[in-house]
This record gives C-alpha cells, sequence and structure tokens, in this order.
C-alpha cells in the first residue's frame, strides 16, 4: 500500500492551529500525522487522496494571520513496521483495571493493580499506534462489556478485539485494508491467547457482505468520512439492541457522526472526549 507524505507548515506556528489543521486534513483522507517544529507531517494513500479536496478542506481554516503552505512527495516505500519493531510503545493504562504494553515496555504496577493486561507485539501497521481514540473505546468496554460477538471495523492491531475478547465476548471478527494489520491482529491475537475467538479480514467495509449473522457490538475506530461512508453497512451487521461504538474523530464532528447514526435510526447513549478526540455510542 503506497502512501504520499504531505509536509505542512504552519506559519506562525501554534499547536492549536496543528490540531485545527490535523482535523481539516483528516476530512481529505489522511491517516495519522507527526507534529513537526514548523508544522505537520501527513500521511494518506495514494489512491484515496485528492489535492482538491484537501484544498476545499484548508478553506476551512479560520485562524487569522496564520498560513498553511505544503509539499507532496511519495513516502518511502519500506516496511513501516521496522521502526516499531525498534521502538515499541510506552505501556498504557486505562481506568487502572486494563494495561496495553509491548515485550519491550512491561508496565509498572507500582501505582496501578490492573487487572486485565494485553500484549501488543509491535509489529504495528503503518498509520497505527496508541492513541486517546483506543482508549477511550477500551473504557467503554471496561464498563460494560457482556458476552457478545463482536465486529472490529479497521481493526490495526487488533487491541479493540482482544479488549473485548478477555471480558467476556463470545467472538469477535476484524477486518482491515492493510494487509499488515491483519497478519498482525491475528498474530497479537495468538500471543493473547483469544485467537481461537478471533477472525482477522482482509478488505474494507464491502467485506461484511461476505460475513454470515449479525452482532451485539459493532467498534469502529476510523477517521470521521470513512465512519460517515461506512455507518449504514455497520448498521446492516447489527442485531436487535446492539450497540456502536464509534471513535477516530475529533470533537467538532460529532454533530455530523450523530445526524448520520440519527438517520439510521440509532440514538446516542454515551459520549467521551479526550483533549479534542471523541468516542460516541449508539443503540438502536
Amino acid at each position: 500500500m503506497k502512501y504520499y507524505e504531505v509536509e505542512f507548515t504552519i506559519s506562525p506556528f501554534s499547536s492549536d492551529a496543528a490540531d485545527v489543521l490535523a482535523a481539516l486534513a483528516g476530512e481529505a483522507g489522511f491517516e495519522t500525522f507527526e507534529e513537526t517544529a514548523t508544522g505537520l507531517t501527513g500521511y494518506v494513500q495514494q489512491s484515496q487522496f485528492s489535492e482538491a479536496l484537501l484544498r476545499q478542506s484548508l478553506e476551512d481554516f479560520t485562524f487569522e494571520g496564520i498560513q498553511i503552505t505544503y509539499t507532496i512527495r511519495e513516502a518511502e516505500d519500506r516496511d513501516w513496521n521496522e521502526q516499531w519493531e525498534q521502538e515499541g510503545f510506552e505501556p498504557i493504562v486505562v481506568g487502572n483495571r486494563l494495561v496495553i504494553h509491548d515485550g519491550r515496555h512491561l508496565p509498572d504496577t507500582s501505582d496501578v493493580s490492573p487487572t486485565l493486561s494485553i500484549e501488543i507485539d509491535a509489529h504495528l501497521a503503518f498509520g497505527t499506534g496508541t492513541h486517546e481514540t483506543t482508549r477511550m473505546i477500551c473504557s467503554v468496554l471496561l464498563e460494560h462489556m457482556e458476552a457478545a460477538r463482536v465486529l472490529d471495523c479497521g481493526t490495526g492491531t487488533g487491541i479493540l478485539s482482544i479488549c473485548a475478547l478477555k471480558l467476556g465476548a463470545a467472538s469477535a471478527v476484524g477486518y482491515d485494508i492493510d494487509e499488515w494489520s491483519v497478519d498482525n491482529a491475528h498474530h497479537n491475537a495468538v500471543i493473547n491467547r483469544v485467537d481461537d475467538r478471533f477472525t482477522s479480514l482482509l478488505g474494507d467495509a464491502s467485506i461484511l457482505d461476505k460475513v454470515e449473522g449479525h452482532f451485539d457490538l459493532v467498534l469502529a475506530n476510523i477517521n470521521r468520512n470513512i465512519l460517515l461512508a461506512d455507518m449504514p453497512a455497520f448498521r446492516e451487521k447489527m442485531a436487535p439492541g446492539a450497540r456502536l461504538i464509534l471513535s477516530g474523530f475529533y470533537t467538532a464532528d460529532i454533530p455530523l457522526l450523530t445526524e448520520r447514526a440519527a438517520s439510521l435510526g440509532l440514538h446516542l447513549t454515551q459520549q467521551k472526549e479526550d483533549h479534542d478526540w471523541a468516542c460516541l455510542v449508539f443503540s438502536d
């Protein structure tokens, strides 16, 4: 899968302007960002990129006296997992009950005593990482998770499926458009000993046409545009009384997503926010 690397320069730079820029570029399909000294570096799949859409999104940038410029180049065609293999990530503690860690960075439990541990091998797919959105969805699962059949849309490393399975879900199906993610999610299910209840599929939401049955819980930690486009497919796979948990978008996007959900007969039952990121829970 090939990506464009877009170097955004914010002049003069501010963190608030960078947050707004990331939200606007996310509307144009950008999946992940790295903050630089002068702005952001954003990554977008070449097959999904439209410079016209990016320019249109940037027209909504309203910070007075700040100028945004950018340059586009092909991202280096290499195994993006290599950096994660070498560096890994620091442990994440959620709700003092759950710790997510890799094999290199074992959790320090001197301050908390988590009852649930998830180990994620650091062979992460490009564009995946530890994030506020992951923590929020995990926290929702910790609050009320019952035996259920789970659908994990854009599974990435499989963290959310693994969390649900360790909390008692009967089974989980995850899919992702990235082949590395599909393999990595299965690998992580194996090392967490839940692979007998987890299925990892390669594809986008259209693959759901080939998945039999309905789900009691649907999880999606994806960018706003994909959520808006794929929500009808999620709705079709929801069993009566099922819940839909969405994250991967900014608080400013909440009205758009709640409106879309309402058009599908879903109503908002819970909302979480972490910095500028949001998590929404819907049911029918």
